[in-house]
């Protein structure tokens, strides 16, 4: 069984995978292990909780691998994850995952996005800090502007907070001419980058194409503590 975790970063995710494919929303703490004790045998991790509660526990993606399941991340809670258990076997995809395995630096809150509920298609309410900055790598190599702007927009956008951050907020943030800032504007608008969109929709391209391995071990091995005993035990 495929199991998928994804909300904000791919609302419309269900369109692109086949029926056996089960999605569920952002995972929050417990939601891996319960996908493995379903009978999942490879998961593929997008969206994840990390403020209103706890988070996708790395015990679980532990054990999941240490179980023979396949489990791949990519741009968002799903990045972050793969690059911080890629050494015990999760498959990391997308350049959100290269651009953080290669600077050694990630925050929960540079994929973070406010975001309203399923129901309403988990309407966007603030833009991540990633979208932002491959946006801008972006318009510098076509020549939408120059590297002075790149940099005086990359600040404004590190300075907000994440809930707060929109692209009208850290334009207008910056000490940029009106004239200028207008032009950015309209950029933002017809121009701007959704690299977790295309993170997300290159693993399940992966996930797809992704067979069951029960027979692949690990060379380490799990350590079943009291916590993570007591965490499973209820359920």
């Amino acid at each position: 069984m495929k199991v998928l975790f994804a909300g904000p970063s791919l609302p419309d995710a269900r369109d692109y995978l086949l029926e056996d494919i089960q999605l569920r929303p952002p995972a929050a703490k417990g939601d891996v292990y319960r996908a493995i004790v379903d009978g999942a045998t490879v998961i593929g991790l997008i969206d994840g909780y990390f403020e209103q509660t706890a988070a996708v526990w790395h015990k679980e993606i532990l054990f999941a691998l240490s179980r023979g399941v396949t489990v791949m991340g990519a741009a968002s809670m799903g990045a972050l994850r793969a690059v911080e258990c890629a050494r015990y076997g999760m498959i990391g995809i997308g350049k959100i995952f290269e651009r953080f395995r290669l600077e050694h630096s990630m925050d929960d809150a540079d994929v973070a996005q406010v975001h309203g509920p399923p129901e309403t298609g988990y309407i966007a309410l603030s833009e991540p800090l990633v979208n932002i900055v491959f946006t801008l790598h972006a318009w510098l190599e076509q020549n939408l502007v120059s590297a002075e702007d790149a940099d005086e927009l990359r600040r404004a956008a590190q300075a907000c907070y994440f809930k707060d951050r929109t692209w009208r907020r850290v334009i207008l943030a910056t000490r940029l001419f009106e004239s200028r800032q207008g032009y950015l504007l309209a950029l933002a608008r017809d121009a701007k980058v959704n690299q977790k969109r295309l993170d997300a929709l290159e693993l399940i391209h992966v996930l797809l194409k992704t067979n069951p391995s029960p027979c692949s071990r690990v060379e380490w091995t799990f350590q079943s503590t009291a916590q993570w005993k007591m965490a499973t035990s209820k359920g």
